[in-house]
């Protein structure tokens, strides 16, 4: 099994995640050293990795991409450079593909894509000059759910498998989500966010129906939803939220329940209580004993 990084390796890794958090003003990224590697059979498991000057082995910061439509979410790769940090962005199969290969949850395509795409760019490290015990996940609004589906799951290896992608180690350093909806069971998100609607299809259905049927689908939230999952020893986690308690002038209703840092609040509750690292940053609420995301690398890394 690898070992997880100590607090001043996780330096960098951090960075990464606060750079990764805000693009505005950005020169054109440059273009992937490979792009499209594919890390499954389907066509959309597909990723792209870019390296920055030097010998290695970088830390590298995994990014996820859509859950309704395939597409890869690029982070801002010039600054992850700066910080001497890789970035690997992924390319999930996306709940439609569950619908329409019957796959219950059809939620579930997203989230074990997320996790093999993990191993297999671990398989890969040292042929990438990739450090294999500094890897960070992490995503915007939908893609943060697979990055927070695969930091809670803990360890998830399967040393018995065939598949060699499949025996490497699921463990990150910490995770970083930004706007994002850390969960699929509809019951808490109403509790988290009264009057959002949010991840129709997750169960094959409408989110109406889904809150309807909630009883019925219990065991696959178990199962699948980040907050059900987190455990003690679970690695560090930090949401980002560019909005506050109160729906800006302008912003739709439902555009502001689905990106309120209301769902980050709830869920850091649940992560308090089971003894896991999680801070909550947004307009009216500074992290707590930090500053922001740079002071929390600059002091929790010493």
């Amino acid at each position: 099994m690898l070992s997880v990084a100590t607090s001043s390796r996780l330096t960098p890794l951090i960075v990464c995640l606060f750079l990764a958090l805000g693009s505005a003003g950005l020169a054109a990224d440059p273009e992937p050293t490979h792009a499209d590697i594919s890390y499954g059979p389907h066509p959309h498991q597909l990723l792209d990795v870019y390296f920055p000057e030097g010998a290695g082995p970088f830390p590298v910061l995994i990014w996820y991409g859509r859950l309704w439509e395939p597409a890869i979410a690029v982070p801002p790769v010039k600054r992850m450079f700066q910080s001497g940090v890789a970035a690997v962005a992924v390319r999930t199969r996306v709940m439609k593909d569950g619908v329409a290969d019957n796959i219950n949850p059809p939620v579930s395509v997203c989230l074990l894509d997320a996790r093999r795409a993990l191993q297999y760019v671990r398989l890969h490290a040292a042929e990438w000059k990739i450090d294999p015990d500094r890897i960070a996940v992490g995503g915007s609004s939908q893609g943060a759910l697979p990055a927070l589906f695969v930091a809670c799951a803990g360890e998830k290896a399967d040393p018995e498998s065939a598949d060699p992608v499949e025996r490497v180690s699921t463990k990150v350093s910490c995770v970083g989500a930004h706007r994002s909806q850390p969960s699929i069971d509809p019951y808490r998100m109403q509790e988290w966010v009264p009057g959002v609607e949010w991840g129709a299809q997750a169960f094959g259905c409408s989110f109406a129906e889904s809150l309807k049927r909630r009883d019925e689908f219990l065991p696959l939230i178990e199962k699948w939803s980040p907050e059900t999952l987190l455990h003690k020893g679970g690695p560090p986690i930090y949401f980002e939220n560019n909005w506050g308690l109160t729906q800006p002038d302008g912003v739709g209703k439902m555009d502001y329940l689905v990106h309120s840092p209301r769902w980050a609040l709830g869920f850091q509750k649940i992560a308090q209580e089971r003894g896991v690292m999680c801070y909550v940053k947004y307009p009216e609420h500074p992290t707590e004993k930090f500053a922001d995301l740079w002071d929390f690398l600059a002091r929790q890394g010493k």
